[in-house]
């Protein structure tokens, strides 16, 4: 049964994600997984500019459909069938755009993954109209804000159609902030009731998710290299120091409770927006260590320092990005607030440790955990002494 659409109150308990969210986010980590397995092949053949060019591009097609729905659903899950239909849609479009991401490497052809963001951008307007119809006053004005802004950034998108391949960037550099202006304008006269408990599960559960996703990738390539080149001794640095990393990337971001930071737009967009960060570091961590693997191996068309920065510098943003939009703000003096900032600055460092690079990383990222253990354990004691 269908009924009105109305806000949520942003104060109400228990609220925890669906399991239709749950599976909104494992559909949209397949193209996730897409994007990374294209940018290890354009990495591993020696084209960084274009596979990294390419990477974030899609990456942000991907992220921005998924960043919408969360902060839409926070504050208007119905849960009725309609709602239901619509959010399934979505997923059909981001595994059309999926499809079309080797193909947007390959050959900068953009179209199937343009069509299938169309899918996506077109049920969400759908979903802010009816959001519109059921309110009225001030909130009825900023759900029709955003029918009118995606609906107008989507248009733009179709210059994606239009123009030779090579200057598919440049509509990327015209768009992108377009998009991000859109909840700006819309919310300028009344924010939407998201959730912050709700919303700060959302994101946390989205980056386990993407961490497993670094972990399959990471683990199917140390398994292709064993069998075809039996280099045990080789891949076992690369794959401990690779789980190291994913470990201590876990549990940094999950070492603080983010929800009582995000009290209104103005904390939770800058938070919300920097997560583009996150998770396409997080993401390429695995690509890193897919290209690391490949090059231990011989199958890779670059050098072993340029292998192991693919790991040390996505790992250290990660490490950098979390401490300035999540971490520092729980951190109490400056041995707390240095932690994640020094450690990030010394992954990037082990780089130049050779074939042990991504384990000295793993090593250097565990070694912050344990360091902002105790450094938190003696606070809690201070304060109950």
């Amino acid at each position: 049964m269908t009924v009105p659409m109305r806000a949520r109150s942003r104060d109400e308990a228990h609220r925890a994600a669906t399991p239709l969210e749950l599976l909104f986010d494992l559909c949209f980590v397949v193209a996730v997984a897409q994007a990374g397995r294209q940018l290890v092949h354009a990495l591993a053949e020696g084209h960084p500019g274009h596979g990294i060019l390419g990477y974030l591009m899609v990456f942000f097609a991907i992220w921005w459909a998924w960043i919408n729905f969360s902060w839409f659903s926070s504050a208007y899950d119905t849960d009725d069938a309609l709602f239901l239909v619509m959010t399934l849609v979505q997923i059909t479009g981001v595994l059309i755009l999926a499809a079309g991401v080797p193909r947007a490497f390959a050959a900068g052809d953009f179209g199937v993954v343009w069509f299938g963001y169309v899918v996506m951008r077109l049920a969400m307007v759908s979903q802010w109209l009816r959001a519109a119809h059921g309110s009225q006053g001030a909130e009825r004005r900023t759900a029709l804000r955003y029918a009118r802004g995606v609906t107008g950034c989507q248009i733009g998108w179709c210059a994606l159609l239009l123009v030779p391949a090579g200057a598919a960037p440049w509509v990327f550099v015209v768009m992108a902030p377009l998009e991000l202006s859109v909840p700006a304008v819309a919310e300028r006269e009344r924010e939407t009731t998201w959730h912050p408990h709700h919303i700060a599960e959302r994101y946390g559960l989205f980056t386990i998710i993407v961490l497993g996703e670094t972990i399959a990738a990471a683990t199917v390539a140390v398994q292709s290299a064993l069998d075809e080149n039996d280099e045990l001794g080789t891949l076992l640095p690369i794959a401990g120091g690779g789980l190291l990393l994913v470990f201590a990337a876990y549990w940094i971001y999950f070492a603080v409770p983010i929800h009582l930071h995000l009290r209104a737009n103005r904390h939770a967009f800058l938070w919300g927006y920097g997560h583009y960060l996150v998770y396409g570091s997080a993401a390429a961590i695995g690509a890193g260590i897919e290209i690391a693997v490949e090059e231990s191996v011989g199958a890779a068309h670059l050098s072993l320092l340029a292998a192991s920065a693919c790991v040390t510098v996505p790992a250290a943003l990660f490490m950098l990005t979390v401490w300035l939009i999540h971490s520092r703000h729980q951190k109490r003096g400056p041995a707390q607030q240095l932690v994640l900032p020094v450690s990030s600055v010394l992954v990037l460092f082990c780089a130049f440790a050779g074939q042990f690079a991504v384990l000295a990383a793993g090593v250097v990222a565990s070694a912050a955990v344990a360091v902002g253990v105790v450094l938190t354990a003696r606070q809690g004691a201070a304060l109950e002494a």
